[in-house]
């Protein structure tokens, strides 16, 4: 089967991509947007894909939840609760952009591009993606965290996350929360994420112990996405209504980044050594800055 990472390039008509700069325009964020998320660490309720696109995707993520997938390979990392039930499956996975087309085109999405260089102020370029499906009744928490905190083997830190929802997300199933102003706290030290959803207050102190009182979910139908800043501390509850809660991540940063370690960065790819620019292969530039 033959690994998308060499194609650095849309491979299907998914995502039509704007020819000139007005065709851009639609999907900038407004001034007002930008400063939301400088103030509060996240921005939400931007539409990514439409009705087809969420189908599309959906229609490949059932196909990824098999190990048997011709494809399996190619993951960074595969993580199950190894049912024979498609509907009782909890999957998390890295690397799916290298597999499906609709997963692989995702990242050229016009307005994710688009909003994720205004974010970050410059170029765009792709970490790595990954995948959170919560079935119906099947629990699924992660515990408080930050992202740049599994991330500092690159720098400096000019990274950002986009969280898309393939199902509408709730209070109820499991949505994404947010701890606002949260990104200013600065790197805190990382526990294990061992379902413990509260395990990071032990590290905190009394004034953001009382802000983690008073989260926000972000509620979100589905084809809408949340952008994060890469110290923004959030999580989300496990769910146990009767409805799915399907999802999918891309990691990016800003082109200029740089390997912080002379070890793999994800498995199967090779080590860029310490203090080499990120690019390559499985680090394709998105968006120009």
């Amino acid at each position: 089967m033959k690994d998308l990472a060499t194609e650095h390039r849309p491979v299907t008509n998914l995502f039509p991509q704007p020819a000139t700069q007005d065709e851009w325009e639609p999907y900038r964020l407004t001034d007002e947007q930008v400063a939301f998320f400088r103030e509060e660490g996240y921005l939400s309720g931007v539409r990514i894909l439409d009705d087809h696109q969420i189908e599309v995707l959906r229609k490949e993520l059932a196909g990824l939840t098999d190990p048997g997938h011709p494809g399996h390979h190619l993951f960074y990392e595969y993580h199950s609760n190894e049912s024979t039930d498609p509907d009782t499956v909890v999957f998390h996975a890295l690397g799916h952009w290298r597999i499906t087309p609709g997963f692989h085109d995702v990242l050229w999405s016009p307005a994710f591009l688009m909003a994720a260089h205004q974010l970050l102020g410059g170029g765009v370029r792709f970490w790595h993606d990954q995948i959170f499906s919560k079935p119906a009744r099947h629990g699924g928490v992660v515990a408080w965290h930050q992202d740049y905190s599994y991330w500092t083997r690159t720098g400096p830190m000019n990274h950002l996350t986009c969280w898309i929802g393939l199902d509408d997300a709730d209070r109820q199933n499991g949505c994404l929360q947010y701890i606002p102003g949260s990104h200013r706290w600065g790197l805190l030290d990382r526990p294990t994420l061992t379902g413990d959803m509260d395990g990071l207050v032990q590290f905190l102190d009394a004034d953001q112990r009382k802000a983690m009182a008073n989260p926000v979910a972000v509620e979100l139908k589905a084809g809408h996405c949340t952008f994060h800043h890469p110290l923004m501390v959030h999580g989300s509850y496990a769910n146990y209504t009767e409805r799915p809660r399907r999802a999918f991540v891309l990691n990016v940063f800003k082109d200029g980044v740089i390997s912080n370690s002379d070890e793999v960065l994800l498995e199967g790819v090779p080590v860029i050594p310490r203090g080499e620019k990120m690019g390559g292969r499985f680090f394709p530039l998105l968006m120009e800055g």
